[in-house]
């Protein structure tokens, strides 16, 4: 009886860990477009990024969490970055947006939730921010937040994410490899009617192009009708939007950041941001009227950096050449592309909220569908 007992709290003891039985989509044999990975295929190959999650999954009706991208170590809000905004459909709540788009600069890092936490996020960033040694004075912040929609899944109404879980995921912010699946942000979210979640991938240049790193990070909560290295996988499965076997709901929103450590300001972030939609549809998302499908773009360049304060009145920079940006255009698109998958092939089947459930993948069909459009190794 003892040792039952023992056995019983050993196993109230373990964590999900979830997505680690789950190969990434390169590890399955996926080459998506023609331009090498960073050293991880994650947005964190762009040097000074960090990543980090808070879960949620609590009793039979809590599936969310909160997801944090941090463009560098130092304090961003006095040495900002610049940034840029794209809207491909503007049905959904992105916090921060308009000033970002004014002033072409973040001052915060970027925290993806769900759609009714978007307000205890802003004030857990705020909060955050404020705090900062430093941002003593402080007395208006910029605070970037963006969300989709859990609802099918997590008790949304209950609005479980609070601002400890902000400071939760930036403290385990960290560089190198990003979990993936259902983690942080994705922990509730569906796409393309299979279980969705974070996804992160990324491309390194060759040097003779600037050996410049993209890195893109997405939080996937869409439909539409998937398609896999150019493969018709959703039809194959008899899973799509307007089929006559499964009413898909094509709503739900895609959040999408897009870093590199390009010399690019805000106007042609902005430009980089507009690709990585190419990248969206070319996993078969179409932005229905209810997704609300938004980037974010950074750039993490050292001499690009805003202070908050300076005596100068001038600011002088070196930019790259509009000439030189077709190399990153594709890096954004082939890195959405696999993102996306990423977020797909690593989430895990998720029971919910009234029971709700949702598939994974099924992986092992996936790839017979791939060998057969060689698609796949």
């Amino acid at each position: 009886m003892r040792s039952v007992i023992i056995i019983l709290l050993l196993l109230g003891s373990v964590k999900p860990t979830w997505g680690q039985d789950r190969k990434r989509a390169r590890d399955c044999g996926i080459k998506i477009g023609i331009l090498p990975t960073g050293a991880h295929n994650a947005i964190t190959d762009v040097t000074g990024i960090k990543v980090g999650h808070a879960t949620l999954n609590q009793g039979e009706n809590i599936r969310t969490g909160i997801t944090a991208i941090i463009p560098h170590e130092g304090n961003i809000f006095q040495e900002k970055v610049p940034a840029a905004i794209y809207v491909g459909n503007g049905f959904g709540k992105l916090a921060g947006s308009t000033q970002v788009q004014e002033l072409g600069n973040l001052e915060t890092p970027i925290l993806l939730t769900n759609t009714l936490s978007v307000g205890s996020a802003l004030n857990g960033l705020v909060d955050y921010v404020l705090q900062l040694p430093g941002n003593e004075k402080v007395q208006s912040v910029n605070a970037l937040v963006g969300e989709t929609n859990d609802g099918f899944l997590n008790d949304i109404r209950g609005r479980h994410v609070t601002e400890k879980h902000v400071l939760e995921a930036i403290k385990n912010a960290k560089t190198g490899i990003v979990p993936e699946g259902n983690v942080g942000a994705g922990t509730g979210t569906v796409c393309f009617g299979f279980k969705g979640g974070i996804g992160t991938a990324s491309r390194k240049l060759p040097i003779d192009l600037g050996g410049y790193t993209v890195g893109v990070l997405v939080q996937t909560n869409f439909g539409g009708v998937l398609q896999i290295n150019g493969a018709p996988v959703g039809e194959e499965l008899k899973q799509f939007y307007l089929s006559q076997h499964v009413k898909d709901n094509p709503d739900g929103s895609c959040m999408i950041v897009v870093a590199t450590d390009a010399p690019v300001d805000a106007r042609n972030l902005e430009r980089m941001a507009k690709r990585a939609m190419l990248g969206l549809a070319k996993t078969g998302g179409i932005a229905a009227n209810g997704s609300g499908d938004y980037v974010v773009a950074f750039s993490t360049h050292s001499n690009l950096r805003i202070a908050h304060t300076s005596g100068n009145k001038m600011q002088t920079t070196t930019l790259l050449r509009n000439d030189e940006m077709s190399p990153l255009f594709m890096a954004v698109i082939e890195s959405t592309e696999e993102a996306i998958l990423n977020s797909l092939f690593k989430a895990e089947t998720t029971k919910g909220k009234n029971q709700n459930e949702v598939n994974a993948l099924p992986l092992e069909q996936i790839l017979k569908i791939l060998k057969k459009y060689n698609a796949a190794k």
